[in-house]
């Protein structure tokens, strides 16, 4: 399913590095022909130094052992940069790999800058030349040396851009080493830099603010509790606001989330206010599975929509997943999605509906008869329904629910204290600008 892949849109806010996973599930879920993969798969590495790598796919696709003479050309100059760089970066290597010297470091960088150069001779330019040899090793595909120099270069800069420079560059290579509890540590830590950064253009800081999301749909889908992490982070004004303003395909990731995590319900109500806002200048089967239920209480057009997005699931390279067990294959997050949407569909059905007939509901459910019939009494069973089943006339009879007056004025002023805390945080944000006129 081509049709709904995101690969085009999310590959320019990614550094070139971090498409090769999206082309390798590409290229394993045959969504493309493979010449196209491996066509893409050259371009990319042309701007890389990983020219061995590059060698491998033009003889895969060409089915040839020779290679081009500028990619002989190409390897010669890169082995020679290397040798350069690696001369150039020996002496603050050399001091990096000395663990008893190293302890001499603290936390002042201006003093860790004044012992170097008085004890061991180095200078502001082997500094620089350290972080020349990890940005060569990163383009050359050794991620693990690239991060650790990257590391230690940040603990001696003193130049914030290229400190900055330097995070992206470790996140990068955390990522693409699976190391995702550090890679989480990096995103954070990176977040609260663009945060508080004096930007020289507001748009500065929503592109920083658009990569960093797009970056983070690697971790957040790998790591243990990203799918809360990314609704804390996709969820926040600001980072909302450059969604909706220029990167709405990422609706996709957020309304995953929020669909196949129960405990965040409380923030799904603003959500489809969002979804409603951009029903009609970005379409997805998932963000439609939405509006279909919520907006406008179109069932049939939700079970047609989760049909769809089991599809797009399954052919995402951050949703589909796969987990491999034993002899069998599957996707986690299509099962938990699918569990839910059915929920979805099942709880608004009913509030609409006092007497519901199985046939009818197993086919909004897309399931068969006798399934719908076991889901629906594990589901009465474990969440407490006030609901039974009829096998008589084969209906399901919801009792009526009468709404507790106190739950009520709970339900309306529980998100009052922070739409105080917004607007007081926007008051103050206003009184220095008012200030200064």
């Amino acid at each position: 399913m081509a049709t709904h892949d995101l690969t085009p849109r999310i590959a320019p806010n990614l550094d070139r590095h971090l498409v090769f996973p999206l082309l390798e599930f590409l290229q394993e879920r045959q969504l493309y022909p493979d010449e196209q993969i491996l066509k893409a798969k050259i371009e990319l590495l042309n701007k890389t130094n990983m020219v061995d790598y590059a060698m491998d796919i033009h003889k895969s696709l060409y089915h040839t052992e020779d290679v081009p003479q500028d990619m002989v050309e190409r390897r010669a100059e890169v082995v020679a940069r290397l040798k350069a760089l690696e001369e150039a970066a020996a002496p603050i290597v050399s001091f990096l790999q000395n663990a008893n010297a190293v302890q001499e470091l603290r936390a002042d960088k201006q003093y860790n800058l004044q012992m170097l150069n008085d004890r061991y001779q180095i200078g502001l330019e082997q500094i620089e030349a350290l972080y020349q040899y990890a940005k060569f090793q990163f383009e050359c595909g050794n991620y693990s040396g690239a991060a650790d120099y990257l590391y230690q270069y940040r603990a001696l800069c003193t130049n914030s851009e290229r400190s900055l420079s330097a995070l992206w560059g470790k996140l990068a290579a955390e990522i693409l080493m699976q190391n995702w509890d550090i890679a989480f540590e990096e995103l954070n830590r990176l977040k609260e830099i663009i945060d508080s950064k004096n930007y020289p253009s507001p748009l500065n800081q929503v592109q920083s603010r658009i990569w960093l999301m797009h970056w983070s749909l690697f971790i957040f889908f790998n790591h243990d509790n990203g799918r809360t992490h990314i609704i804390d982070l996709f969820n926040q004004d600001k980072y909302l606001n450059a969604i909706q303003t220029n990167a709405p395909h990422l609706l996709r990731y957020l309304a995953t989330a929020l669909i196949v995590n129960k405990r965040r319900r409380t923030q799904f109500k603003d959500f489809i206010k969002v979804i409603q806002q951009e029903q009609y200048g970005f379409k997805d089967p998932i963000t439609e599975f939405l509006a279909c239920i919520y907006v406008n209480y179109d069932f049939d057009g939700a079970q047609k929509k989760m049909r769809e997005c089991e599809e797009v699931i399954l052919n995402d390279p951050f949703l589909g997943k796969r987990v491999e067990e034993g002899s069998f294959s599957t996707v986690p997050l299509r099962d938990e999605f699918l569990e839910n949407a059915r929920l979805f569909i099942f709880e608004t059905y009913c509030r609409i509906h006092q007497r519901i007939d199985m046939g009818v509901l197993s086919e909004k459910l897309n399931l068969n008869y006798e399934e719908a019939e076991r889901w629906i009494v594990n589901l009465i069973t474990t969440s407490k329904l006030d609901a039974k089943i009829d096998s008589k006339s084969g209906t399901v009879v919801m009792e009526p629910n009468h709404p507790i007056v106190y739950q009520q004025i709970i339900d309306h002023t529980k998100a009052l204290s922070g739409r105080t805390y917004k607007l007081v945080n926007q008051l103050l944000e206003k009184a220095p600008t008012h200030a200064a006129r």
